[in-house]
């Protein structure tokens, strides 16, 4: 199978932030992909935008180091850096001042798309978008993309919405979550709605239990100052696995369209059950295997932020009603992974005499590394003795479905892709950003509330041993985290 590559129309892409780490390690060289795979019309062009007095040709080599440290060896063709180079500019401007934006105003062309990617501390997005719109530089079918964190709390959330929408409107606002754009999620809603296989199984009749698990080897070391003040909840559990959570258990959309996606994954969360005291569990790792410990890392003695964090969540409503959902997420754990086990119910009557091989079917969407889909099923244990169950993989690796897996757009290169286009399937909408916080608040201020400290875990552990029993208790056990 080969992937077809669709160009988009002519653009001018403006990155506040141009010269920062993610410009520098996600999108430039992700936009560079998309020329080489021809999906960028030759008139298209990328504008960075940052404090730093550079010339284009100053910018322009630090994009052509970008591609050489962040695209791999074979995708380095240098006809194709040249062209893609011809076509970026920079500005030197003040986001929170006067400067530069005269200059940018200039740069821009009528009859193009406009987008503007803020790739910036949040504090800086609502001075952006005032000079975007006192300067007449943004038009009404311009766009902008905010990265996360997109507020630390409701309250915060709110005044943030409420900033952007003085000067654009919510179709024009694009919150990007760069999880929704892996090839997995999005193969996680094709495999629901358009396989008549799944879809009736989908419910708490025939499921047992769901797990998400984002799992990180690396520590906060270098960023361990931003971190202490966010931690894996604000991080990880209120964005990237609430809408994880949010495509498994969403009901199907009338039809496949922004605001009919975004209608059912905000019902979910709004169905999200209060947390019990005794159904969280948050960590914090040691020190070990030649790494410092995380208070170390943070320079916090007395932290209180949890490097990891376990919760038992259930969804109150017809489909899911009983059906808990694992999520877990940490640092310093054993091995780089992300995953969604739904494991199904054991079927009602076992006509086998010898069950002890039997196991539950478990259909496993993995999302790094290696992205693909297993459904793990019960044969018969091939040779003679009887009826001998074991459970083999029905696997589905991208790497091996797909003739160039390499060719496949990342997920900022998707995202991005989408934003020229318009198509606002993949972003999060004002008030799901707010319906998340909404349920994430109690579950923050109540452990304040108490003091909690998190259990120190072994660093290459698979995280703290109160996380065991969480599941065990259910009479579950997580499922072994590993590459």
């Amino acid at each position: 199978m080969v992937s077809r590559v669709i160009p988009v129309d002519v653009f001018d892409l403006v990155i506040f932030g141009g010269t920062g780490d993610l410009a520098r390690r996600k999108i430039l060289p992700g936009l560079y992909r998309r020329f080489l795979a021809g999906q960028m019309v030759p008139e298209s062009r990328m504008i960075g935008a940052a404090r730093a007095d550079l010339t284009d040709e100053a910018f322009r080599q630090q994009v052509r180091e970008a591609i050489a440290e962040f695209v791999p060896k074979a995708r380095q063709d240098d006809a194709a850096i040249e062209g893609f180079l011809g076509r970026i500019h920079y500005v030197s401007i003040d986001a929170t001042g006067t400067g530069g934006w005269a200059a940018l105003k200039a740069l821009m062309r009528e009859n193009v798309v406009r987008a503007f990617y803020f790739s910036v501390a949040p504090s800086l997005f609502g001075d952006i978008a005032q000079r975007l719109s006192e300067h007449q530089i943004a038009d009404a079918w311009s766009r902008i993309v905010v990265e996360k964190p997109f507020g630390r709390d409701l309250a915060s959330a709110k005044a943030l919405n409420e900033v952007l929408a003085k000067h654009f409107n919510e179709t024009q606002i694009y919150r990007i979550d760069h999880y929704l754009g892996k090839e997995t999620v999005q193969n996680l809603m094709a495999v629901r709605f358009a396989n008549i296989l799944f879809e009736p199984l989908w419910k708490a009749e025939y499921i047992d239990h769901v797990q998400i698990t984002v799992a990180e080897t690396v520590g906060v070391d270098g960023r361990g100052a931003y971190y202490d003040k966010s931690g894996a909840m604000r991080d990880m559990v209120q964005n990237h696995l609430m809408q994880l959570l949010c495509l498994i258990a969403m009901e199907p959309p009338y039809h496949f369209d922004p605001d009919a996606v975004r209608d059912e994954k905000l019902k979910v969360i709004r169905a999200l059950k209060p947390v019990k005291t005794e159904d969280i569990v948050r960590g914090q790792y040691g020190a070990g295997r030649g790494e410092k410990s995380y208070v170390v890392h943070s320079e916090n003695p007395a932290s209180k932020t949890e490097s990891y964090i376990a919760l038992k969540v259930q969804i109150s409503n017809w489909r899911w009603q009983g059906v808990p959902f694992y999520l877990r997420t940490g640092k310093r754990l054993r091995a780089r992974a992300s995953e969604i086990a739904i494991t199904f119910k054991q079927p009602p009557h076992a006509i086998f005499d010898d069950a002890s091989g039997w196991h539950e079917n478990v259909l496993v969407i993995r999302l790094q590394p290696n992205e693909g889909m297993n459904l793990m099923v019960m044969i018969k244990e091939p040779g003679p003795g009887g009826m001998r169950l074991m459970q083999v993989p029905l696997d589905m690796s991208f790497a091996d479905a797909i003739d160039d897996a390499e060719d496949v757009p990342d997920a900022y290169e998707r995202l991005i892709m989408d934003v020229i286009r318009g198509n606002q399937t993949l972003f999060m909408r004002g008030d799901e950003v707010e319906a998340a916080w909404a349920w994430t608040d109690p579950i923050i201020e109540g452990w304040e509330a108490r003091g909690d400290r998190p259990q120190t875990y072994d660093p290459g552990s698979s995280g703290p041993e109160d996380a065991l029993m969480l599941m065990h208790r259910d009479g579950r056990r997580w499922r072994e985290i590993r590459e």
